[in-house]
């Protein structure tokens, strides 16, 4: 997101990782098992992890409602974990297996510490895998070398951890991301982009899959999908990043791709729009088809227009609409029903001039009313006691008050937490705030 983006922070919390690590089986954690190795399917033949298990099970939901609850049964309490350039999983590059295992693990505990119920689990960061694929190679976040098999199944097991603890898994991909550079020798041999350079385009020093390729558009959906057809994921998850963000005095060069395929557009934006809504119309009905009740979510820069571009748009004066700069047309996904879950980031306080939550929260719920498709927001805490964020994110109860104003919202229906590194690490107490005021027992997760 430029300078609102999520990806930039990195607090330290190697103390508090590894006391979840080795706190023991007294550990206030439902749910937390022992013993070392690898609970996820081994995955190099594909096979299926076993269902998530019921109510009796350790970690399984409470009854809802006692404490600070102030929603009945079910509430969408999510926490992103990130694997970009190691930003929370793995802590680094080239762990040992079981160091990074049991940092995995760790994770989940805290989840369920926090009475939360999903985890959105980065697995395609920038078109590489956290299983062994067989359209991409492994990630390099993994083992620090491009293609390096890794020796387990990152995601078999996060599917198997998550649901022994009674939480869903949202398996998180990138669909367009290449590389934080923009030099094709540093990617794995084999690797797709290599294969097809004619596939790949440098922008604001990474390199990015060009959208307007009806044959990359195929490949990325056949490479995600490949997860789901071989895991119980409970949802396939996109971020915000499609066409990328403007970066200035750069151009995004797909003249070629433009002229053999834009014919019949009024313009390059629309084509380019067409182009995202292809993508995402044609990867839920692929989901719908491959199975069913796989769910099918996305996170999207929280301004879809600005109100003074278009009169649909919020009352807001942001930088970035992603309708015109991302070429993505959030609002016209949810109004079509191509989604089930749409979690916009509203990382902005309360009060903000240019980008207020209140006023983007209110958006928002109109926008989904009516359509089936449910609200759960995106919620900054990573800037939660950050150095140089405003007073606002200073205070602890900043985002409690966002959940405040949500419960008088009907369309919310949860919040998702950026992200797993400072819901361990809790710098001021925000996270612990949220679950004191709001989160009185673990509830289902909706749908």
């Amino acid at each position: 997101m430029g300078a609102l983006a999520r990806r930039s922070l990195v607090i330290g919390v190697a103390g508090a990782l590894t006391a979840l690590m080795t706190a023991g089986e007294a550990a206030a954690a439902p749910g937390r098992r022992s013993g070392a190795g690898d609970t996820g399917p081994g995955a190099a033949d594909g096979t299926v992890p076993p269902a998530r298990t019921g109510g009796g099970e350790p970690g399984a939901y409470g009854g809802g409602g006692d404490g600070g609850d102030t929603r009945a049964a079910t509430d969408f309490r999510g926490m992103w974990m990130a694997t970009v350039t190691n930003r929370d999983w793995p802590s680094r590059p080239g762990l040992p297996v079981a160091t990074q295992r049991a940092e995995l693990k760790a994770y989940m505990d805290a989840a369920v510490e926090r009475k939360l119920n999903a985890v959105i689990f980065q697995v395609r960061p920038t078109a590489d895998a956290f299983w062994p694929s067989p359209y991409e190679p492994w990630s390099q976040y993994l083992t620090g070398v491009p293609g390096k098999d890794p020796g387990w199944d990152p995601l078999g097991t996060a599917v198997a951890e998550a649901h022994l603890r009674g939480l869903e898994l949202h398996a998180w991909f990138n669909p367009y991301r290449v590389a934080t550079h923009t030099d094709p020798s540093k990617l794995a041999p084999g690797h797709p982009a290599r294969l097809h350079p004619s596939w790949v385009l440098p922008y604001g020093g990474k390199l990015y899959y060009n959208p307007g390729l009806p044959e990359v558009r195929r490949f990325v959906q056949d490479a995600m999908l490949d997860a789901v057809r071989r895991y119980d994921v409970d949802a396939v998850h996109f971020d915000d990043y499609f066409y990328p963000y403007p970066v200035a005095g750069q151009t995004f060069d797909d003249d070629a791709a433009y002229a053999a395929h834009g014919g019949g557009f009024p313009d390059r934006a629309a084509w380019r729009r067409n182009n995202i809504d292809l993508l995402v119309r044609e990867t839920g009905d692929r989901i719908r088809q491959l199975r069913p009740g796989v769910r099918f979510g996305i996170s999207p820069f929280g301004v879809w227009r600005n109100a003074t571009t278009d009169p649909l748009g919020s009352a807001t004066r942001a930088g970035v609409q992603t309708y015109d700069d991302l070429h993505a047309n959030t609002r016209g996904w949810v109004k079509q029903g191509w989604i089930d879950y749409i979690a916009p980031q509203l990382y902005w306080h309360i009060g903000y001039e240019l980008a207020d939550y209140a006023t983007l929260l209110r958006w928002w719920d109109e926008v989904v009313r009516g359509t089936g498709v449910e609200l759960y927001v995106g919620e900054a805490l990573y800037k939660a006691g950050a150095s140089g964020q405003p007073a606002a994110w200073q205070n602890p109860a900043e985002l409690s008050r966002h959940l405040d104003l949500a419960e008088d919202r009907p369309g919310v229906r949860g919040h998702a937490f950026f992200a797993a590194k400072e819901v361990v690490a809790d710098p001021i107490g925000a996270m612990s705030r949220v679950v004191a005021d709001h989160y009185g027992s673990r509830v289902r997760p909706p749908g």
